[in-house]
């Protein structure tokens, strides 16, 4: 199941659960994890994008290493809210990754979420070589965590 709707997500995970949060670039994806009751986001790995048999085994490894019960997306959408070709890109992206899992999945609206990561780690007086290297973890994190947050609102935690 692919959806864009937290509230449909979170029924399709009555019981939570641990959810891996994706934030799909050009040339890496950030990934982050939240905890079974869904209360917080923790920034992961940084893993290379290419094809999707090696994206795919180190998403395997995480899922099993961790337990996840589902995936959140980020989808990049245009600040007037239209798709172009990376929104595309992370469609077909949840649709391997269904078929590959058969996990529930969430697109989420990604828009400004690598500009709070950005300001959070600058928060953090961390190093611009740091952010570099961090940031899609980050923005994974962050994705993540409005995710949860939005589930917990519609009282769905």
């Amino acid at each position: 199941m692919i959806t864009e709707n937290a509230r449909e997500f979170a029924a399709a995970l009555p019981d939570g659960g641990i959810l891996l949060g994706l934030d799909p670039g050009t040339k890496t994806v950030g990934t982050a994890t939240c905890d079974a009751g869904w209360n917080f986001a923790t920034a992961g790995k940084t893993l290379p994008r290419g094809k999707f048999a090696p994206l795919r085994s180190a998403l395997e490894k995480l899922k099993d290493e961790r337990r996840v019960a589902g995936f959140v997306l980020g989808l990049p959408r245009n600040m007037d809210g239209t798709e172009g070709p990376r929104a595309q890109a992370t469609r077909a992206l949840a649709r391997n990754l269904e078929q590959a899992f058969a996990l529930p999945i969430l697109l989420w609206d990604e828009r400004l979420s690598t500009v709070g990561a950005e300001r959070a780690m600058l928060d953090q007086d961390m190093s611009r070589a740091k952010r570099a290297e961090r940031i899609d973890s980050h923005a994974a994190a962050v994705i993540l965590q409005c995710a949860i947050d939005a589930a917990a609102q519609d009282g769905l935690d």
